[in-house]
């Protein structure tokens, strides 16, 4: 006992942070690789180009001293604050430093060549990200502030993408070959996680309270639910196919309304399957919840069993039904993109079109907004679910 005691006072008193080591460390691997690679066409192996050969010497140095100083820093027990500000601007100084490496690397005039952020690129962005989540973490942000630091990130990459900085990219010409199917999807795409989210909420929120009110049922709902979360989802999507054919052909005016065995009905009816067990488990456990008290004071109201759900018992048990919401919309956002294997659109059109004709950049394309678009819900929706929270505390 007291050797560990002495160990953690050791610790305490010590400079250094220990996940700062790992940070710094992925830094020195990340400047030490390639910073990005060359390819004369989208086809042909690509030419990886280190940090110091990409740039001028000027960029190098700029950009060295921060990024070297960030990683130092990301070492020592200073301000979470602190952190903050030097992780943003290594960020930016990584995201100026593709552009203008991507932009010096083409040939002026040239529209077939690709440059890619390489394997050093992604480390290094990897490494001051996670250093930005930690002094985020540390700082314990108020929800409100952390909707301010998304729009903020949002404005500093539309601006960045607005400037033209990264149009040299690979990524981004990519996208100028496709803006018309690019936009055209993504409105599928969130049509997809948020239809069949809204479906969801529509039978899953009544199947709770049945479940809660009739605990005979719960058992067998939820384990009938959570047969369909172990199923593969491109074995579900798979499994729909036939069923929802034999619909469209059986059933007049079926296929009419868009009902088929591929395209976006299975896919719909899959991500709808999928949702149902988060909003009901949730509404369960928050209908539990209910303290026993409001519900005798509700009753010596003289309120009805209706008027009690309705009053007293979903807007207390709303912050926990509005987290399965949540569970749902980030989970559909990222399944929805297995949708494009049956003809359901959305960026996993540009995921297996990349995959099929081994480009990256076409990977990324669809990869890239998806994992944005589920960070944004994740955001957005935990600040709503701490702020109701917070007002039924202040309201209590």
């Amino acid at each position: 006992m007291a050797l560990t005691q002495t160990v953690s006072a050791v610790r305490a008193r010590l400079p250094f942070d220990r996940l700062g080591a790992l940070i710094a460390l992925l830094a020195v691997i990340g400047i030490a690789t390639p910073f990005v690679a060359f390819r004369a066409n989208r086809i042909v192996p690509g030419n990886a180009v280190a940090f110091w050969d990409a740039l001028p010497a000027w960029e190098i140095s700029i950009a060295g001293v921060v990024l070297l100083a960030a990683a130092a820093i990301a070492l020592l027990k200073v301000a979470p604050r602190f952190r903050l500000v030097i992780s943003s601007a290594a960020l930016i100084a990584l995201a100026v430093a593709l552009g203008d490496a991507a932009r010096l690397l083409t040939p002026a005039g040239d529209h077939i060549s690709r440059t890619s952020p390489g394997t050093g690129f992604w480390v290094l962005a990897a490494a001051f990200t996670l250093m930005l989540a930690d002094a985020v973490s540390r700082m314990h942000l108020r929800a409100v502030s952390r909707l301010v630091m998304l729009a903020a990130v949002a404005a500093i990459v539309a601006t960045i993408l607005w400037s033209g900085l990264w149009d040299d990219l690979s990524v981004l010409r990519e996208y100028a070959n496709r803006a018309d199917a690019f936009w055209r999807e993504a409105g599928t795409h969130v049509a997809l996680a948020v239809g069949s989210l809204i479906a969801a909420v529509i039978v899953g929120l009544p199947l709770g309270i049945v479940c809660e009110r009739v605990p005979a049922l719960r058992n067998a709902i939820l384990n009938v639910l959570n047969a369909v979360q172990t199923i593969p989802s491109i074995a579900l999507f798979g499994l729909l196919i036939a069923p929802l054919a034999w619909v469209a052909a059986t059933l007049p005016g079926a296929s009419a309304i868009g009902i088929a065995g591929i395209g976006v009905a299975p896919a719909v009816v899959a991500l709808f399957l999928y949702s149902l067990l988060p909003v009901v488990a949730n509404t369960v456990a928050g209908l539990d919840g209910v303290p026993a008290d409001a519900e005798e004071a509700a009753r010596g109201m003289g309120m009805t069993r209706g008027q009690r759900l309705v009053q007293v018992e979903l807007p207390l048990a709303f912050p926990v039904i509005l987290t399965g919401i949540r569970i749902v919309l980030v989970q559909n956002i990222g399944l929805a993109t297995v949708a494009a294997l049956i003809g359901g659109g959305g960026f996993g059109v540009f995921v297996f079109q990349g995959i099929g004709q081994t480009a990256l950049d076409l990977v990324l394309l669809g990869a890239v907004p998806t994992v944005l678009l589920a960070f944004a819900a994740a955001i957005i929706l935990d600040a709503f679910v701490e702020l109701t929270s917070i007002r039924q505390r202040e309201e209590a």
